[in-house]
């Protein structure tokens, strides 16, 4: 079914399936205008007919226009693909990282573009993770914490970005989490409280924000939920209590 917009060439010029040498494609269904179309500008429509013609891929990896060779570079035989990290549009260069094997992403760590970047660390083997940990782009450090090794995660613990913080806060081994006791933002405290030790609650304890004392609350030891039993806030002595009321029935078991 037609969607979309007209139907144009990338230049901008009507298409004429007549002229087309896939045209023998269209009685059987596997193409037509506005809906499964190589010659089209519309980047769903592209799609579309490559996976009906998959087969048809790698004769369109040099294709002038960009979306066609990042269409074909989906279907596309594996190793026609490695000149495609040279390519000079960014998303055909991360269409092929993200199909290419693992150690081919090495080569494009310093790519310029932020996509290429991302796609770059999906695809990393986890020993060279380490060499874009200081990447300028936050959403590229955001994949690097979210598949390092738990082990070199303190490294991106003083990260500038709070959702890099609290992701490391996540994953890191909970020994290190006591850190996070003075981090500025809350939401990276609450994580941190969510896994320390219980024993290392009581760092958390006085915390301004109620959300980090709430998650203190919710799994503190009896000394630390004995305090929070006479905080300000109702919420926190309420959970408290409930705490309070859990321990004594796990040392009645």
């Amino acid at each position: 079914m037609p969607e979309g917009p007209e139907p144009l060439d990338w230049q901008g010029a009507a298409i004429d399936c007549g002229a087309c040498r896939h045209a023998a494609r269209l009685p059987q269904g596997l193409c037509g205008p506005a809906w499964a179309c190589v010659n089209d500008r519309y980047a769903r429509r592209i799609e579309r007919f490559f996976l009906l013609g998959p087969e048809l891929a790698d004769a369109f990896l040099t294709h002038p226009y960009f979306e066609v060779r990042a269409q074909a570079a989906r279907r596309a035989n594996l190793f026609r693909l490695p000149h495609l990290l040279e390519d000079p549009d960014p998303s055909v260069r991360a269409v092929a990282i993200l199909r290419l094997p693992p150690a081919q992403a090495r080569r494009l760590i310093a790519d310029p573009d932020r996509a290429v970047r991302i796609a770059v660390a999906h695809r990393l083997p986890p020993a060279d993770l380490h060499l874009m940990m200081r990447d300028e782009d936050p959403a590229v450090r955001l994949v690097i914490v979210r598949r390092a090794e738990a082990g070199t995660l303190p490294v991106l613990a003083h990260d500038p970005d709070p959702e890099i913080r609290r992701a490391v806060a996540r994953r890191v081994d909970p020994a290190w989490l006591i850190h996070f006791s003075g981090d500025p933002e809350p939401l990276v405290r609450r994580a941190a409280a969510e896994r320390i030790e219980p024993a290392h609650l009581g760092a958390f304890a006085s915390d301004p924000d109620l959300r980090v004392r709430h998650a203190v609350a919710e799994r503190a030891p009896r000394h630390v939920a004995l305090r929070l039993a006479e905080d300000e806030d109702p919420l926190i002595r309420e959970t408290a209590l409930l705490r309070l009321a859990q321990l004594r029935e796990e040392s009645d078991a």
